[in-house]
């Protein structure tokens, strides 16, 4: 089966982007379990939650776009041969759906994080938000104490030290963002990625360069005009730019906007953790650095 499988694969990424992992080495020559994770986002999570207890293989390199993103012939076998792979799930993973499927298909065993908590108009940037973070954490700590050879102690003990950090990270953020006035809580962002940030922490999502859940999506010339207008009639100071994207539509927007004070565009880390030095290196990081850089922009 597992050959079959592996054949399946490798017909699924002919034709499909190259990509990198962040072990092209694979997993140590030990006996500890293969866990691997599609993004780095869910990777960072799934670090601490196992320890050391498992072989963590993260298949997106820092700064990939998720939404279209194709691994190469080995990090889909890798998925295939896991003892778990973990994704975000909700389609966030557009050009991985079919290794995905193949591979669950075929007996390999898959959680995804989007399954656990309450979704949004079946929107995947549920990281946006670390209460619902909460939920997921919890759920995927019980889903690692199935996996064969994993200490339970050490797993239970690792994931409510996780969930104390999401906690006490959600608490954080509420405090960085409590300088940004109620009039002043509007966002506008390259493409739709912070319902859940806006619903969890008071905010307004009132426009997006592409008005899609994903970067795939195309920005329309009267579309951009549109918000343009709707930025000069609010007095809306930033727009906010993607790390995995080109901020070309961002600046792009912030020029047609013009004005006498110029709307500032501001690099967010959305959909992927930053290099070392950014602030973003984890995930409790990555939303810290957003939420001080939006206050900053919005204050």
């Amino acid at each position: 089966m597992r050959l079959v499988l592996k054949l399946a694969l490798v017909a699924v990424v002919v034709g499909a982007a190259s990509g990198c992992s962040s072990d092209e080495g694979g997993a140590d020559a030990g006996e500890r379990p293969r866990v691997v994770v599609t993004t780095n986002i869910v990777g960072d999570m799934v670090t601490a939650v196992l320890g050391d207890q498992a072989d963590v293989e993260v298949v997106m390199p820092l700064g990939a776009s998720p939404h279209d993103f194709a691994p190469s012939a080995r990090q889909a076998n890798a998925m295939a041969e896991a003892d778990l792979l973990v994704v975000n799930g909700a389609g966030f993973e557009e050009g991985m759906l079919d290794i995905i499927e193949t591979a669950e298909g075929a007996g390999t065993p898959v959680f995804a994080f989007a399954d656990q908590v309450a979704l949004i108009e079946d929107d995947p940037h549920i990281w946006t938000d670390p209460s619902r973070m909460v939920e997921a954490v919890r759920a995927f700590g019980e889903r690692a104490l199935a996996i064969d050879g994993v200490d339970a102690t050490a797993i239970g003990q690792q994931t409510d030290e996780y969930v104390a950090a999401l906690e006490a990270l959600d608490g954080e953020v509420e405090e960085i963002l409590a300088a940004v006035p109620a009039d002043q809580r509007v966002l506008v962002t390259n493409h739709e990625v912070f319902a859940y940030f806006a619903e969890r922490y008071g905010f307004e999502v009132v426009g997006a360069v592409i008005p899609s859940l994903s970067t795939s999506a195309d920005a329309s010339a009267a579309g951009v005009d549109a918000l343009a207008d709707l930025i000069r009639e609010q007095g809306v100071p930033a727009i906010f730019a993607e790390t995995t994207q080109s901020s070309q539509l961002a600046d792009a927007l912030a020029e047609a906007v013009g004005g006498d004070d110029p709307v500032e565009v501001v690099e967010l880390f959305t959909e992927s953790l930053g290099e070392p030095g950014s602030g973003a290196e984890t995930y409790l990081g990555l939303l810290r650095t957003d939420a001080e850089r939006i206050a900053s922009a919005l204050a």
